[in-house]
């Protein structure tokens, strides 16, 4: 790829033209997602109100374009051209996928779109400071608000339907499967919960033998009270080591952290330093690593703007990160690379550390508060716990005041552990101020995705952990380069699953992974 933006290769012009008009759109939501990611870094805390108005104004005029009839003429002139609509051709996947996309943008009136996107801007502000005094109900208001809206929006795509397993009668969903088919496309919310039941039951007998085991491992060599500075010089040299190009992509600091993906040649990563270990910020800085290398390997300056430049699912997207974060990161042969980075930046703090110490550090396994703090053991329950919850709440089961009582309810019941404030409760995530209903059972499936090809990946490079010790990432980032990043949208996230492992989705990979690796180290 070059630094400026190749021609798309066009069959006709009605495709050309419907090429054009969909870059202008990712152009204005690029331009929307770069005043969202100043929101969240260095925007004055003053100009929360002013920000939110300017959120409306571009997602509103985007919006406009996405649903104009300009262009669905040229999507339909585009469909009806049998050279452009081949089985298989990347032209087929773009015009297949820019209908779906048309006709669900179609579904909503500009004024909601606007609306939404005012609310949340204000609601991602009352968030923050809501969480920084543990007010849940300072912040109940805004969410309210967000609710009744994304309710809304839900409404307007309307309650899908999904192909029953047996060949009969379509299966009528539900009014959440409307805002799941936002981000992880072709599955609905009673599939995710026949797959998360009895993954919930073999995590928890898994943490339950953990806990009760009498080896413990601990964390606390790793906190060596280092500066935020000092842990951010060793985050961006682990990654630039593991393949992120900081020429087309930076890293700063927010309260949640998080990655976006503006265009062409530039992709932001956030994280944040507020641990007393280093291994959890860094943990952090490689999960959105993950995301990022993804952003950086879809093929935006060839097809800025076209679905073969987006990526297929959240849940594929969270496998990138999950793979890079945990898969990757909390390996032995990693710590092995880590280990003499962590020496050169912390000097003598670090000098009686050992490659060992750092994998028994980033492998401990403890009930806990906070989701982006846990462990990979428990992390799933956390996010089962959510799922539920975020459910009811737009089934309207569950009154927005009631979420501190059903939250801490629910949290006891999963983990044992009593929420002692809402900041280490409900209002730890920033998700559902952005209106991002229907986001977190992708983590979960990208946990279940990035473990199934993890296997795929390992059998065909045979030597990658060695490989991993000695800093050579190549190899994997070129398989996922090859098999994953260049297909953007062409093939579902179901199919892409299958054509890389050969096998459907399931859940035995993962808990072959942390059976494997967590067994021996807690000695069970």
């Amino acid at each position: 790829m070059t630094a400026e933006l190749k021609p798309i290769a066009h069959r006709c012009k009605h495709y050309a033209d419907l090429a054009a008009l969909s870059r202008e759109i990712a152009t204005l939501t690029a331009v929307s997602s770069l005043v969202g990611w100043d929101q969240e870094t260095y925007m004055p805390e003053s100009g929360a109100a002013g920000r939110a108005e300017q959120l409306s104004l571009l997602s509103g005029i985007a919006h406009e374009r996405k649903t104009a009839a300009r262009y669905g003429e040229l999507l339909a002139a585009c469909e009806q051209d049998a050279t452009l609509n081949v089985p298989g051709t990347v032209e087929a996947a773009n015009i297949r996928e820019l209908r779906r996309d048309y006709d669900l943008a179609t579904k909503l009136p500009t004024s909601l779109v606007s609306e939404l996107a005012r609310t949340t801007s204000l609601a991602q502000d009352a968030w923050k400071h809501a969480r920084a005094k543990s007010d849940f109900p300072a912040f109940a208001p805004l969410l309210s608000q967000v609710l009744d809206l994304t309710r809304r929006k839900a409404e307007c795509y309307g309650i899908p339907s999904f192909a029953s397993p047996a060949g009969g009668s379509p299966r009528k969903g539900e009014l959440y499967d409307a805002l799941l088919g936002e981000y992880e496309p072709g599955i609905s919310a009673a599939e995710i919960e026949t797959i998360f039941t009895p993954l919930q039951g073999r995590l928890s007998r898994l943490v339950a033998e953990i806990t009760a085991s009498s080896t413990q491992p601990s964390a606390s060599c790793t906190e060596l009270g280092m500066s935020v500075d000092q842990q951010h010089a060793l985050a961006l040299d682990v990654l630039k080591a593991m393949g992120f190009d900081l020429a087309a992509g930076r890293l700063d600091r927010t309260a949640h952290p998080f990655c976006s993906g503006m265009g062409p040649g530039d992709t932001r990563l956030t994280t944040r330093y507020t641990s007393a270990s280093f291994l959890e910020p860094l943990a952090s800085t490689l999960h959105e690593m993950g995301h990022g290398l993804y952003e950086q390997g879809l093929p935006k300056f060839e097809s800025f703007g076209l679905p073969v430049a987006d990526a297929v699912s959240l849940g594929i997207h969270e496998s990138q990160s999950r793979m890079w974060e945990n898969f990757v990161g909390r390996s032995q042969e990693f710590c092995s690379f880590l280990l003499p980075h962590v020496q050169r930046h912390f000097g003598a703090a670090a000098s009686g550390l050992t490659a060992r110490a750092l994998f028994e550090a980033s492998n401990t396994v403890e009930r806990s508060f906070i989701r982006v703090e846990s462990d990979e053991a428990t992390y799933n329950l956390h996010i089962m716990l959510r799922f539920g919850i975020e459910r009811e709440l737009i089934s309207g089961r569950l009154a927005v005041k009631d979420l501190p009582g059903e939250w801490n309810a629910r949290f006891k019941a999963l983990l044992g552990l009593d929420v002692p404030s809402d900041a280490k409760g409900c209002l730890q995530d920033v998700h559902w101020s952005f209106g991002l209903i229907g986001y977190f059972p992708t983590y979960t499936l990208g946990n279940l995705y990035a473990a199934q090809i993890w296997e795929t990946i390992n059998a065909r490079i045979p030597d990658l952990a060695q490989r991993i010790g000695r800093g050579d990432f190549a190899p994997l980032l070129a398989f996922l380069r090859e098999n994953i990043h260049q297909h953007g949208r062409r093939y579902s996230a179901t199919e892409l699953c299958a054509r890389i492992t050969g096998k459907p989705l399931s859940a035995d990979p993962l808990m072959r992974y942390l059976e494997g690796k967590l067994r021996p180290l807690y000695r069970i």
